[in-house]
């Protein structure tokens, strides 16, 4: 291009530059999953909604899917990845933790506290109540949520006294709401204070609106599917990437701030114990966490 041709082409030159921008934008928010819903906190991270857990979609035995991943950073920057834990099968990460753990120095088990499995599950929901957003009421969702609210669902499935009655959250006629209550205590999200409702029928029992309901369900097999998760050695290489030569060299680890959403009950992969100390779940500030740090590892790739 000569210089009367720039200047001639000047005048377009911002309408070309802010087009190309817009695509890059576009392309950097398309993370986001508009499947998925979660309660929007107010300042204080205090937030209220009111759910109805679903069952399994048509065609589906579980009503949840159950997931294990990594995120970390090293030397190398960020490993976000999907454990092949969650497949019952061997992951480099797990196995690096197990040699760090199993070395006896606090140090290496700080490492491996810092890179160890996080636990998450997806369900199907419709929101009954949500105040914060109110155009979400009435519509069907995927929820991600922790340990801490898989426990009261198990609870409430398994309830520990004989005066209490079992309920399944995920039944239409025999189910219940379910009020989840966030709030912050001691600078973590907390769900303690989260409930079911007695037991009542959805839709009041309307078996077509029901089956319409349930229609319009999200398949959970997906997000479990072989095809979702990079091989052993796409991992490893990864994980060696990150690490580098030295393993025990870590920068840090998804925040804290959700720790229950990480298991690290996992004597079959690795043997580091398990550490509930600041337990919350994962409906908020981990779900953003994660959502950053898997746009990271994808511009990287």
């Amino acid at each position: 291009m000569s210089f009367s041709d720039l200047k001639k082409s000047s005048r377009n030159s911002i309408s070309d530059l802010t087009a190309q921008a817009d695509k890059i934008n576009k392309k950097s928010e398309s993370y986001k999953d508009d499947r998925f819903w979660k309660p929007e906190l107010d300042k204080s991270s205090n937030g209220y909604a009111v759910i109805r857990f679903l069952p399994a979609p048509e065609g589906e035995d579980l009503p949840w899917a159950r997931l294990f991943s990594h995120g970390f950073q090293g030397v190398g920057g960020w490993y976000i990845e999907n454990s092949r834990t969650t497949l019952g099968e061997k992951d480099p990460v797990s196995e690096m933790n197990t040699l760090l753990w199993n070395s006896g120095t606090e140090s290496d088990k700080d490492i491996a506290r810092k890179r160890k499995r996080r636990l998450n599950y997806i369900s199907n929901i419709l929101v009954v109540s949500d105040p914060a957003n109110p155009q979400n009421e009435g519509k069907v969702f995927l929820y991600k949520y922790g340990k801490k609210i898989f426990d009261k669902i198990n609870e409430a499935m398994s309830p520990e006294f004989e005066d209490e009655t079992p309920i399944n959250p995920f039944d239409f006629w025999k189910g219940a709401n379910f009020k989840l209550k966030v709030r912050k205590v001691a600078g973590y999200i907390n769900y303690d204070k989260s409930e079911f409702e007695s037991s009542s029928e959805l839709l009041g029992g309307d078996d077509e609106g029901l089956e319409t309901l349930w229609k319009k369900q999200y398949s959970l097999t997906e997000f479990t599917d072989p095809s979702n998760f990079k091989s052993y050695d796409e991992l490893k290489t990864k994980l060696n990437t990150v690490v580098g030569t030295d393993i025990r060299v870590t920068e840090g680890g998804v925040s804290n701030t959700t720790a229950a959403d990480e298991d690290m009950e996992d004597s079959k992969y690795a043997t580091t114990p398990s550490d509930n100390s600041n337990e919350s779940d994962s409906g908020s500030g981990d779900g953003d966490a994660l959502s950053y740090f898997e746009k990271l590892a994808n511009d990287d790739d």
